[in-house]
């Protein structure tokens, strides 16, 4: 990179980024986004139910259903997806650093947003249930009956069926493609076997979280158990006040500095919208 970086130069590597950040967006897309907030933490309101009174007699006063309103508060966090790109080094190589700088910090910046909703869920108090390892048969990867008992669940609560989810790692969908209940198509009409993939089942759409670094963590594994978690998107809530990309010159370190900022945060709007998913990965 020159020394004399353009202000269009600057603000093409922004939009790169955001068109990466945004194309890569998977587990965040799925919850109910609050964009530029500018509150701290920020309240997502949720209403309660009504019910239905039956009518008195001709012209007698009604009384109002007094539906519930509450406020969940969602703390937004500090990020930086930083890294420097040294003038002495840039012209010795021969690729787009610019271009390939906008798909790192991108992916870093979609990852931390996928593991704070990921995160929300661990730290959720309750769900409307959870499916144990014992579902299915004894210690048990995630098979039919798990979807099956989570769908129930969900059910039992009044969730929508549309707009559900699942997230689940890269072992747990190898397990349910070795059932026989989920790729012959007399049991449904998703060839899996030909796709080699899981779209949706039990009115669920699957998300497969890979493996990540300790420092970003992913689903949650002990003694071989995965925590996954089926929900409504509705169930969940994700704000950001900030996000962001800048390019600075550091004349002390002879080098540009290329940055993407993000606050942001997630929580459970309704644990009633949660099941938690356990699986024997074993």
């Amino acid at each position: 990179m020159s020394r004399e970086l353009s202000a269009a130069k600057a603000e093409a590597f922004d939009d790169d980024v955001l068109h990466e950040y945004q194309g890569m967006g998977g587990v965040s897309q799925t919850a109910t986004r609050r964009e530029n907030v500018k509150a701290n933490p920020y309240h997502f309101r949720n209403m309660g139910k009504g019910l239905a009174q039956r009518r008195g007699a001709s012209q007698s006063d009604i009384t109002a259903m007094d539906i519930s309103h509450t406020k969940v508060p969602c703390t937004l966090e500090d990020w930086v997806a930083p890294e420097y790109t040294d003038l002495f080094d840039d012209a010795q190589i021969n690729i787009d650093e610019q271009r390939e700088l906008a798909g790192v910090i991108a992916g870093g910046l979609g990852r931390r947003d996928d593991q704070l909703v990921i995160d929300a869920f661990d730290a959720s108090a309750s769900y409307a249930g959870t499916v144990t390892t014992a579902v299915g048969g004894a210690g048990t990867n995630l098979n039919a009956a798990k979807l099956r008992r989570a769908s129930r669940y969900l059910n039992d609560k009044g969730v929508p069926g549309a707009g559900r989810h699942i997230l689940i790692s890269a072992l747990n969908l190898e397990g349910m493609l070795g059932e026989t209940e989920v790729t012959s198509s007399d049991f449904n009409t998703i060839k899996t076997l030909v796709n080699g993939e899981i779209n949706s089942f039990v009115g669920f759409q699957f998300h497969v979280v890979e493996d990540r670094s300790a420092f970003e963590g992913g689903l949650t594994v002990a003694a071989n158990v995965r925590d996954g978690f089926a929900y409504h998107q509705s169930a969940i809530g994700y704000c950001n006040a900030l996000r962001r990309t800048e390019v600075n010159y550091i004349p002390t370190k002879t080098s540009w500095l290329a940055n993407g900022l993000l606050k942001a945060g997630s929580v459970v709007r309704n644990a009633n919208g949660v099941v938690k998913v356990q699986m024997d990965e074993s």
